[in-house]
């Protein structure tokens, strides 16, 4: 064997070993915590056969179940206004090159991406005390209190980040001839982004929508520092017992918050895939017909 064949072949091996390691070291945790969210045993070390008891107490486990339902409403909030908020920010950053305080609003976009989350949740805690002492000199109640809004707002912060830069992405790929086009057609601004710079997004708006879900969902930082009493998410009870040792019940909620955000995906990505590929064959169509 000639030494640039094993080369080949041994550059061939290694690779597809080293992506094998990554997945292994991505999803390996994830695997062994579904596996002993079925451990008959309460110890994670100890293996006492299969059941399916801790299925059973979560549905008597009060606190993991209100913890989830508010770590759910604060998720699907966060991402639908950090989608709407990011949409109009990367619209405002792409399609207008030049305005008053461009470079400004660019970097607080961005700033989230990179500034750690202890100093946004002190940041945002620090504000909304200074507003509840203004609101409470004023009108003679303190708001917002802390709680469900003050949650939203500081996930709101980090994803609106998340999505803004996603959007961009696939804002600056689109071809502008489409929508000028359109606009030579007669369409209306609003009407041009609805029928054309909407429906060629809408798969960045779903990856935003379900990356800042999955932000929202498990963070523990900025819900540390911006919860109150009665509106404690999910992961912050994970977290508080976690301290005290691990129950399997805490490996069975996880296991299934793990395979429903896997069907979400999975859904999300068939439909996407065929609204693209129906989209492709409406477009040679069309170039078939103009031909």
């Amino acid at each position: 064997m000639s030494r640039a064949v094993f080369g080949t072949r041994f550059a061939a091996g290694f690779g597809k070993a080293w992506l094998v390691g990554g997945f292994l070291f991505l999803y390996l945790p994830m695997i062994t915590l579904i596996i002993y969210s079925f451990n008959k045993s309460p110890l994670p070390a100890v293996w006492g056969g299969f059941t399916f008891e801790w299925y059973g107490k979560l549905i008597h486990d009060t606190e993991i179940l209100s913890g989830l339902w508010m770590s759910l409403k604060i998720a699907f909030l966060s991402a639908c206004f950090s989608v709407i908020f990011g949409t109009l920010a990367a619209f405002a950053l792409v399609k207008y090159r030049r305005f008053t305080g461009r470079t400004l609003f660019s970097g607080m976009v961005s700033a989230p991406l990179v500034m750690p989350e202890v100093i946004q949740g002190l940041s945002l805690l620090l504000m909304l005390v200074a507003i509840q002492g203004w609101t409470q000199s004023l009108f003679g109640t303190a708001f917002p209190e802390k709680g469900l809004i003050t949650i939203l707002l500081g996930h709101m912060m980090m994803g609106l980040a998340y999505a803004a830069v996603v959007i961009s992405a696939r804002l600056q790929d689109l071809n502008p001839q489409l929508e000028e086009a359109a606009m030579d057609l007669g369409a209306k601004p609003w009407q041009v982004f609805y029928l054309v710079t909407l429906p060629m997004i809408s798969q960045s708006l779903v990856s935003a929508w379900l990356l800042t879900f999955s932000l929202s969902l498990d963070d523990v930082v900025v819900s540390a520092f911006l919860n109150g009493p009665g509106s404690t998410t999910m992961p912050l009870v994970i977290f508080s017992r976690a301290r005290l040792g691990l129950s399997p019940s805490i490996n069975a909620v996880a296991t299934l918050i793990i395979v429903a955000v896997a069907v979400c995906v999975t859904v999300a990505s068939i439909m996407v895939a065929r609204a693209e590929r129906r989209r492709a064959a409406e477009i040679s169509a069309a170039q078939r017909d103009a031909s």
